[in-house]
């Protein structure tokens, strides 16, 4: 069982999130061919150990989060807001 530390809601089972995907893709403007969205959203890679993940807080605050996990061990190393505007605030408060 994955237990995820959400910076809002504290200490809760994966089952409470959505998993939302590699975080580190970097999307194509909206303009862009259809190719381009193709290869962004359907050819990545499948990752063997650390990665940075998107994962929503669909049961507590539905806030958007990033996750450093171990795709082996489900080991978190590290959680942060996905909105640049909330780290920031979150940093503020500390």
């Amino acid at each position: 069982m994955i237990r995820i530390d959400c910076p809002f809601c504290g200490l809760r089972d994966h089952s409470e999130f959505s998993y939302g995907g590699d975080a580190s893709i970097e999307y194509p403007p909206l303009d862009a061919p259809v190719k381009d969205w193709h290869d962004a959203v359907f050819l990545r890679e499948n990752i063997c150990g650390r990665q940075s993940e998107t994962w929503q807080h669909v049961q507590g605050c539905r806030m958007w989060l990033v996750i450093e996990r171990d795709t082996m061990t489900h080991e978190i190393y590290s959680i942060r807001p996905a909105h640049p505007g909330m780290a920031k605030a979150m940093e503020a408060d500390q």
